[in-house]
């Protein structure tokens, strides 16, 4: 028994040292989705070699927005970074040893950030220059990727005495994603233009970043109000899903629509550094997403989707929205937006869809006024074997705005049906039915 005890408790050891970190993010909308870097060495030179870095985005609905992704790592001995192309780091460092041609960077731990849309073409490569925004291959295919390359010095000049950076760091550009170390796996191959001819890097290893909403915000970016035709009730957004008003102890954190300072509190301190400025709400989100239950017909039912921006300092370009409900697998007509869907079961369950704005007409989401909302209709086929307006069932089971879990109502508020009101409980229903009987019958017995 002791040796059973005993193994048990090594097991139970093993396990929870191999489990994730708490931080270690996981979607099962997209339980596969990451951000792999690839560095790959392209040519030697006298004291390191040259090498391409690219980042692939593999996330069906999370794209890295402005400011752009900022790239950072640990260098493994003394290297400096000789030249970039299409990328510059934040900081040069102290490169006071080199008496001619300083290095580009002489930092041990860099800071890489995308050129902006405009350089010249001397100093750009393919996929580069884009300010740092990488689409979703289901956005965007063509902007799913962001290159630059990179000329190493005092570095190996083989493949035996290269040692892979260490620690890398995504930011985009605040916290959020978590990265493995560098694994050297097999070269990559390379098409030449016309296809007829394969060459491959000298040497390769990539690194796999994975997104945690948890450490990319203390608190949720976006919330849910829901109404519905057959109930006058909206349910809107619960209180400070994001937060709540106190400008006693953080002035300027909100400003009212109405304010005769509106515009001054826009151009405050923080229009620079990319802090929001939310409307004073009892949510305090920035962003909102109304679901209403439009219309009935005898095979199909309408839904109207309204996006509203309440930051006064944020734009969303090439925003998208993320919906699950047991319906969307009969989508029948959909207006003026986009429509994927992500089936993250491998097709078996398609309750899943994406969104986005059509290009040059909603696409861009405005900053919080009159023109700050999009809006969309969906038209949806009625299965029998589920449909029902019954239990909220015609609600979302979640919703995401720009890859963000957005703050549901409580179950117990969505809008009932009349006849499904939660006052109207059969005991009481029966009591009413023999109240009534029981008056007919003494009003016909004195008639």
């Amino acid at each position: 028994m002791a040796a059973v005890g005993g193994c048990a408790v090594l097991l139970a050891a093993a396990l929870l040292l191999s489990a994730p970190a708490a931080t270690e993010a996981y979607d099962s909308l997209d339980p596969t989705g990451n951000i792999t870097i690839k560095w790959d060495i392209i040519s030697w030179t006298p004291d390191g070699y040259v090498a391409a870095v690219t980042m692939y985005n593999y996330q069906q609905f999370r794209h890295i927005s402005a400011p752009g992704w900022q790239l950072g790592w640990t260098w493994a001995k003394k290297e400096v970074i000789w030249s970039m192309v299409g990328a510059q780091t934040t900081e040069q460092g102290d490169c006071s040893k080199f008496k001619t041609n300083p290095p580009h960077c002489c930092k041990r731990d860099p800071t890489v950030i995308d050129l902006l849309p405009g350089t010249p073409y001397k100093d750009q490569v393919a996929n580069c220059c884009k300010g740092g925004v990488i689409s979703t291959f289901n956005q965007d295919p063509g902007n799913a990727a962001s290159s630059f390359q990179i000329s190493v010095g005092l570095a190996g000049t083989t493949n035996k005495t290269v040692k892979v950076p260490k620690n890398f760091t995504l930011k985009t550009p605040g916290p959020g994603y978590t990265c493995s170390r560098a694994i050297v796996g097999r070269p990559t191959k390379f098409l030449s233009s016309d296809r007829r001819r394969t060459t491959q890097a000298l040497m390769t290893w990539s690194v796999t970043c994975t997104y945690s909403q948890f450490l990319a915000q203390k608190t949720p970016t976006c919330c849910v109000a829901l109404s519905s035709f057959y109930n006058n009730t909206i349910v809107r957004c619960p209180t400070c899903s994001c937060g709540c008003q106190n400008n006693n102890t953080h002035p300027g954190s909100c400003v009212n629509a109405n304010s005769p300072y509106l515009q001054s509190a826009i151009d405050g301190p923080g229009k620079y550094t990319g802090q929001p400025l939310v409307q004073c709400t009892s949510h305090m989100c920035p962003v909102t997403v109304h679901w209403h239950v439009k219309l009935n017909y005898k095979d199909y039912w309408r839904v109207k989707v309204t996006i509203t921006n309440f930051n006064y300092r944020m734009n969303y370009t090439d925003w998208n929205l993320v919906v699950q409900h047991p319906n969307f697998n009969n989508i029948t007509k959909l207006f003026s937006f986009n429509y994927k869907p992500l089936a993250p079961y491998g097709g078996r369950i398609n309750d899943s869809a994406m969104f986005w704005g059509m290009k040059f007409y909603n696409d861009l989401l405005n900053q919080a006024g009159p023109f700050g909302n999009a809006q969309t209709e969906i038209l949806l086929q009625k299965d029998p074997e589920i449909f029902t307006f019954e239990k909220g069932w015609a609600f979302p089971r979640r919703v995401y705005f720009n890859g963000d879990n957005c703050v549901m109502p409580p179950p117990d508020a969505y809008p009932w049906l009349p006849n499904a009101s939660p006052l109207m409980k059969k005991p009481w229903t029966l009591e009413l039915l023999v109240f009534w009987t029981a008056l007919a019958t003494l009003l016909a017995y004195y008639v």
